[in-house]
C-alpha cells in the first residue's frame, strides 16, 4: 500500500495537545479503509469521510490520488459549510500540487514540508 501524504487544516484544536502526526497517520488509514470499502461495493472511491463527535468533528476529502485534506471543526460550524469550502480548497491545492509535480521552477516539495498552521480560525 502506498503512503498517502496528508494536508491538515485545523481551526479549533489546541496544537499543544493535538499530535498532528498521529492524526495524519490514523486519518490516512481510515481513508484507505474507506477507499477499500467503496471498491468492495463497486464504487471507485468515496471521496469524503465525516466523523461526528460531541464537540469536535472531522471532515476528510480527497485532494488528488495521493493526498487527503483533513478539516477539524467545532459545533459552531456545519458539515455542509466545511464540505463546501473544503471541496473548493482541495481543488485549489490539487492544482498547486499538480504544477509542483510537473515542474519545480527551482522549488522542491515533500510531504514533510507541510505544516499544520491554522488556515481557518474560529473566533469566539
Amino acid at each position: 500500500m502506498n503512503a498517502i501524504p496528508v494536508l491538515t487544516i485545523e481551526d479549533v484544536a489546541d496544537m499543544d495537545v493535538m499530535d498532528v502526526t498521529v492524526i495524519a497517520a490514523l486519518a490516512a488509514g481510515s481513508f484507505a479503509a474507506t477507499r477499500e470499502l467503496a471498491r468492495r461495493i463497486g464504487e471507485i472511491e468515496f471521496n469524503a469521510l465525516y466523523h461526528q463527535g460531541n464537540g469536535s468533528h472531522m471532515f476528510m476529502n480527497s485532494v488528488d490520488d495521493d493526498t487527503i485534506m483533513i478539516t477539524v471543526f467545532g459545533s459552531r460550524t456545519t458539515v455542509g459549510l466545511v464540505r463546501f469550502y473544503s471541496t473548493a480548497a482541495a481543488q485549489n491545492v490539487a492544482g498547486i500540487l499538480k504544477l509542483l509535480r510537473r515542474t519545480t521552477h527551482g522549488f522542491s516539495f515533500d510531504a514533510k514540508d507541510i505544516s499544520a498552521a491554522p488556515v481557518f480560525v474560529d473566533h469566539p
